[in-house]
């Protein structure tokens, strides 16, 4: 989450963000807002959708081509269920800095590849994620929501997120000269969806993803582009017709504790006090305003949330004269958490204000399958799949004036 002494939080000591982004597909999206989103794993196979090409390279750029270390046969979860949410370390094996000015991801077996997330994971936070694999049974471990590696986290500013995939997905490419730093020692994270649908929920073969990361050394000139998150609070209490010892807040978030830690299971009051709010408000639609401290310029941005998320709004200076929204989500898609450019670069700087808005529906907790089997519950922030977050994650370069 945003630290008040911190406005231009990174998500990592070696910057980089969200380089590429989700083609706009058909995948769970409604027309109707009131309708319940397609679930993750209903969308089917995605056989007839393969990796769109790359864009040619531009002066100064190179192309590094990787691939997980080993072939992997997802499994249906031990609780049931059609969907694997996986992360693989692999390692880019860089020996100088560069920076990332695209990433395209390339699933082996795209029949059972539902969507991508890649997250890059600073030198400082290598170790723990190499310790998370080595003592995880087979090729990676079990992950949703984020890497699930305390310290290489990108909420917790260990780690950026670097791209997303979906089938057809396709490079998106900033026109200025501007990149995203990565340092030597950085390792890249790869969290893949696989649904086994169409396997009726039994293994389906391999797969071993490859990417490709677009590279350069940069100038003196290239701007180094930053992480700015926005957070809300999440209080998102049980619907009326539901009941139950977790539908308690106290007890929710004790419940988030014991499974995450207390670091994450603070969060949630921990936000409030960080917004200027004294009390929590229960309710769908929370907000957060967050001063901007420090002169930047803003390019894009991309909304997170979980299951639940219905839609995510972030505001520049609201209610004043020169009100802008920056990032519009109304129809929030788990599996199509796609970066959103700006039409133009937009000056920010001290005096500003940036206002992010979310809305949860605890209403579909019984129309997903991930949750329907699961104890109602008031919704705090948190990392797993019952959980929720609320998160505008801007694209910025700062700026000396």
């Amino acid at each position: 989450m945003t630290k008040p002494d911190s406005p231009l939080r990174t998500f990592a000591a070696a910057t980089t963000v969200l380089a590429t982004a989700f083609a706009v597909v058909a995948c769970g999206a409604k027309a109707d807002n009131s309708a319940a989103p397609a679930a993750p794993g209903s969308h089917g196979a995605h056989a007839d959708r393969p990796s769109a090409p790359p864009q040619p390279l531009r002066a100064g750029e190179r192309f590094v081509d990787l691939k997980m270390a080993e072939a992997y046969t997802p499994a249906p979860p031990a609780g049931g269920g059609t969907d694997e949410y996986r992360c693989q370390v692999i390692d880019p094996g860089l020996t100088k800095t560069a920076f990332l000015t695209g990433t395209q991801v390339m699933p082996e077996n795209v029949a059972l590849a539902h969507h991508a997330i890649v997250y890059v994971v600073p030198p400082g936070g290598a170790a723990a994620v190499r310790e998370q694999d080595a003592k995880t049974p087979g090729p990676g471990w079990q992950c949703f929501g984020g890497t699930g590696v305390k310290g290489a986290e990108v909420e917790e500013g260990e780690a950026t997120w670097a791209d997303t995939w979906a089938p057809g997905a396709t490079e998106t490419l900033f026109t200025e000269d501007a990149g995203f730093k990565l340092e030597p020692g950085s390792l890249v994270v790869l969290q893949m969806h696989y649904n086994l649908l169409a396997t009726d929920g039994r293994p389906g073969g391999s797969d071993r993803t490859a990417m490709r990361l677009r590279l350069t050394d940069g100038t003196p000139q290239t701007r180094e582009f930053d992480t700015f998150p926005l957070d809300a609070p999440t209080d998102l209490p049980c619907t009326a017709e539901e009941s139950g010892p977790l539908c308690d807040r106290a007890a929710s978030i004790a419940d988030v504790t014991k499974r995450f830690g207390p670091e994450v299971g603070g969060t949630a009051d921990e936000q409030l006090a960080e917004c200027g709010q004294s009390a929590p408000k229960p309710g769908d639609t929370q907000t957060c305003d967050h001063k901007v401290e420090a002169p930047m310029t803003l390019f894009a941005g991309f909304g997170h949330m979980h299951l639940l998320g219905r839609a995510i709004k972030v505001e520049l200076n609201p209610g004043t004269p020169s009100a802008k929204v920056v990032l519009d989500v109304p129809q929030f898609d788990f599996d199509n958490q796609r970066l959103v450019k700006l039409p133009s670069p937009v000056e920010i700087g001290p005096g500003d204000t940036l206002r992010v808005t979310c809305t949860h529906d605890a209403g579909l907790r019984k129309r997903l399958p991930q949750l329907s089997k699961l104890p109602p519950r008031y919704v705090v922030w948190g990392d797993g799949t019952s959980d929720e977050m609320c998160a505008g994650i801007m694209t910025v370069s700062p700026r000396k004036s």
